[in-house]
Formats: structure tokens, C-alpha cells, sequence
């Protein structure tokens, strides 16, 4: 069964500006499955992930590129980088053409960003649209049309939300679609993650020179998951590890490159930069992922466990992140966290037109006009503070007091 995604709008409205689009994201999250079921009928597909088609594209680019003519839909093209420069020659022929029937001509899906968006961005300037696709959101399994990029006043609560036992099931499973579309996704947990990490291992992180050891790796990885929702402390994940900072620095350059986590800056302003801290936090993009890598063996352990706090917040802010990239938008995100004795933080600011949304999230099912003490301190920034959110397990939107709502997170 197929989950229409909401990028869906979005990307088919670009497909009628740009010759070209690329779909990035992480491997399994869909990318393929996306784009045949948007596809026209007489686009073909061609996978560079089979070895031999991989070296006929690197050896003969254009003789490649005239078998595979236009409508084109092209996986994995971090593969072969090379056959930009070619997308390009063609595009810019069609365009002298027949600047309305260039568009729409090469779709382009890739699963590792590391070498490719620098290639994609010299080769592609002014003629590609660019996407995230991420697993799917809560508001694609439950069928709304389409995404509504989070702000605190606009969410609107849907369906009666899950019991706690079923909500945390939900965050141990994860959001890969292949996963929660077999018959049976607790009993096809630990095989689908042992395989993802291996392929992932293999095949993407193998393929890097700055990655000596796979083993080593790995053991950054868990590392990495161990501390989502919690600030970067480069020296602390270099020591449990083993490895040199620099190096710490330089894998999760690819982690982040790959889809796998996102680094999550604080919010500053020149006048306040002595004030807030400069380390940034760190979230993993699926916690099923998380779960796996953290041992985490079912959603009732996770649920009573020590990381369960955690968790919920990468959720949260996971859900809120896809919201965006489903609408085909990318906005900043941030953190604030002073520098005063006992620190002040909300775990996430978004800042658009000179406003400042504010939310943090709660792992409670009661509601506590405290959780939002800390929004007051935003004063600092000198501009507008909107209406912010408490995202809890409470059951029901409400107001904390007049400025502050609490949302229920499976509303997200």
C-alpha cells in the first residue's frame, strides 16, 4: 500500500519551472516509490546503483544520456556526479529550443549529499530544484492532504490521540516506510535496522576515504544516538570512541550529509552573542533508528527507560522538521540556552520576519504553567516573541496561560 507524501504539491508545481529536481534524503525513506508514483507514463527510470550501469554512465556520459532520454528519472546519482555537467549541456540545447518544453526533463534522486550537492549547485545553478524527503510523517499515515508547516497557533489537533503505550510503540518503530508497511513491523523490527546499518555501512560510509575503519564507525554512530536532543560535546563522543576530534567532526559531517541526524543551532544575534551558548545540539532524524542503535529492544522498555525524555523530543522536533520539507520549505531552526549560572533553554525557536516562535517539549501528561518559565527570557532578543507551545502528552490543546498553548505531540 502506497502513502501519498505531501511533497507531492510541491514538487510537481516546481516540475513546471525547472528542467531538472532532486529528491535527497536518506536511504529507505521512499525516494524511488515517490517519484514512480507521481511519474508520467512515458518517464523511464534508471538505477546508478547497479555496478554496471554505474561504469557505462562514467565512461560514455553523453552516449548514456542518449539512451536515457527525457522524461528521466535517474537514482542515486551520487554515484556518478560526473554525468552533471552533461545534464547541464542538454538542458541548456533544450532550453534554446524550446524554453517551455525544458522543463521537467531529468529527476534526480540521491541518498548521500556529502559529494553530491556541491556538484548539483556548480552544474545545476538556476536549472534544478532541490527537496528533502525524510520517512513518513504521523499526518501522512493519518491521511491529511497536505503539509502544514508547524507554527504553535496554526496547528490544528486532529483525532483522539494514541494511549502512551501506542504513542511510544510509534517512536520505537520508527517512520521507514518499507518497514511500517509489512505485516508485521514489531516482528520485522530488529532484521530491518541490522540491514539498514550494514547497507549503510557498506555501501555509503564505505565508500568515503575520510572512514578508516567501519568498526570504529559504527561505535560513533551508537555514540551519536546516545546523545540526541542533548548538546554536541565533540570531545565526549571523540573519548567513548576512540577517535581524534577532528575526526568526530568529520563523521558527522557525513551523518548529517547522509540524512541521519540534523545539527540544531542556537538561536544569537550579533548584540547577544556573549549571552547564549555557541554549542550546538544535536537530533537523529528517525527514532526507530535511534532506538536500534541505543539497544532499545521494544517500545515498553523505551517507554520506562532513562532515554525515554529524549525520545520524545527528537519525535517532536523530527515531526516538526518534516512538516517543512513535506510543504517543499526550508526554515531555520534553532536553540536557546543562556550562559547565566543555571542555564535558561527552550528546546526549539523558530525565527521568521523578525518573530520569534518558541516551543519546548515535555514528556508529561499534566500541565504545568512552569514548562513555559523560560520563554520570558527571548526579551533579550529585542523582538517579537509570538505565541509559543508546550508540546506535551497531554491530551488536548489548551492555554498554559495567554501567550502559551499546549499542544498534544500527536498533533504535530
Amino acid at each position: 500500500m502506497y502513502i501519498r507524501r505531501h511533497l507531492e504539491t510541491p514538487f510537481m508545481k516546481a516540475n513546471r519551472f525547472f528542467p531538472a529536481l532532486l529528491v535527497t534524503g536518506a536511504r529507505q525513506v521512499g525516494k524511488t516509490t515517490f517519484l514512480h508514483s507521481v511519474a508520467e507514463p512515458e518517464r523511464r527510470f534508471v538505477s546508478l546503483d547497479v555496478p554496471d550501469v554505474q561504469e557505462a554512465a562514467r565512461a560514455e556520459p553523453r552516449l548514456f544520456l542518449a539512451d536515457n532520454p527525457p522524461p528521466v528519472a535517474i537514482d542515486e546519482i551520487q554515484y556518478v556526479p560526473e554525468l552533471l555537467p552533461y545534464i547541464k549541456e542538454r538542458i541548456d540545447e533544450a532550453r534554446l529550443k524550446d524554453p517551455e518544453k525544458a522543463v521537467g526533463m531529468y529527476w534526480l534522486t540521491g541518498s548521500q549529499q556529502f559529494r553530491m550537492m556541491t556538484k548539483v549547485t556548480e552544474s545545476l545553478a538556476g536549472r534544478i530544484g532541490i527537496f528533502n524527503l525524510h520517512g513518513l510523517s504521523a499526518r501522512e499515515l493519518a491521511g491529511a492532504p497536505e503539509a502544514v508547516p508547524y507554527l504553535p497557533e496554526s496547528l490544528a489537533v486532529g483525532a483522539e490521540p494514541p494511549s502512551p503505550a501506542k504513542f511510544f510503540e510509534r517512536l520505537w518503530t520508527g517512520s521507514y516506510p518499507n518497514l511500517l508497511m509489512s505485516s508485521d513491523p514489531r516482528g520485522n523490527w530488529l532484521d530491518f535496522y541490522r540491514s539498514y546499518v550494514q547497507t549503510y555501512l557498506e555501501k555509503d560510509v564505505r565508500s568515503l576515504s575520510q572512514v578508516a575503519d567501519l568498526n570504529v564507525f559504527y561505535a560513533f554512530l551508537k555514540a551519536v544516538a546516545a546523545r540526541s536532543a542533548q548538546m554536541l560535546n565533540y570531545s565526549d563522543i571523540a573519548r567513548d570512541t576512540g577517535i581524534s576530534q577532528p575526526t568526530a567532526k568529520g563523521y558527522l559531517s557525513i551523518l548529517e550529509a547522509s540524512g541521519i541526524v540534523k545539527i540544531l543551532p542556537p538561536y544569537k544575534t550579533g548584540e547577544t552573542a556573549s549571552q547564549v551558548v555557541a554549542t550546538p545540539k544535536i537530533y537523529m532524524l528517525d527514532t526507530g533508528l535511534m532506538a536500534y542503535l541505543a539497544s532499545w529492544t521494544s517500545p515498553e522498555t523505551l517507554a520506562d527507560g532513562a532515554m525515554a525524555g529524549h525520545f520524545f523530543e527528537t519525535w517532536c522536533f523530527s515531526e516538526i522538521v518534516k512538516s517543512y520539507a513535506g510543504a517543499g520549505r526550508e526554515t531555520p531552526f534553532f536553540y536557546f540556552r543562556d550562559k547565566k549560572r543555571r542555564p535558561k533553554e527552550i528546546d526549539l525557536i523558530i525565527s521568521m520576519d523578525e518573530t520569534i516562535y518558541p516551543t519546548e517539549f515535555k514528556k508529561t501528561a499534566t500541565l504545568d504553567i512552569n514548562d513555559a518559565r523560560h520563554f520570558d527570557e527571548l526579551a533579550i532578543f529585542k523582538q517579537r516573541v509570538a505565541t509559543g507551545a508546550v508540546v506535551s502528552l497531554y491530551p488536548q490543546r489548551t492555554h498554559l496561560r495567554g501567550d502559551v498553548l499546549n499542544l498534544p505531540a500527536t498533533s504535530l
